[in-house]
């Protein structure tokens, strides 16, 4: 599903950073980007962090939350695209890992389509920085006013 490395930390100074783990992804062909992430983040029990990345997708499914109905709104494309940015933030509901990821991708015509990802499926690689703030805690809780699933500390 997935292989990865441990980025070995130093400052200029030659000292560890303290409180984050940094990891480089590679996602194997054809899979979910959301099952491969949160299979990553569970294993390696992260629940704090920041996600960046790129590649490809043949497959991608977005969510926009209207904020006059408080209702999502899914929209699936089905093409081959590049994905410009996926950027976004590990976090921890019901007791496991939270994403919250949001994607840029470029279409064949030069065109590009983006917003919250809900997930997408590989088509050619998806390579990916994972950074574990390992001695914070971030949870979430669901906001009545806005319908989101907010940040609890």
């Amino acid at each position: 599903m997935y292989q990865y490395t441990q980025v070995k930390e130093s400052t200029a100074l030659g000292m560890d950073i303290k409180g984050v783990k940094r990891y480089i992804l590679s996602l194997d062909n054809h899979v979910s980007i959301v099952e491969a992430l949160t299979a990553f983040c569970k294993e390696k029990e992260i629940y704090a962090g920041k996600v960046s990345g790129l590649g490809a997708v043949n497959s991608a499914t977005f969510r926009f939350l209207n904020p006059a109905t408080l209702q999502y709104v899914d929209k699936t494309f089905e093409e081959q695209m590049e994905i410009t940015n996926l950027t976004g933030n590990i976090s921890c509901k019901d007791k496991k890992p939270y994403l919250h990821l949001h994607i840029t991708a470029s279409r064949e015509d030069y065109t590009c389509i983006g917003g919250h990802l809900l997930d997408a499926r590989i088509n050619g690689a998806c390579e990916l920085f994972v950074e574990d703030y390992y001695l914070t805690a971030v949870g979430r809780r669901q906001d009545e006013e806005t319908g989101l699933n907010m940040y609890k500390f």
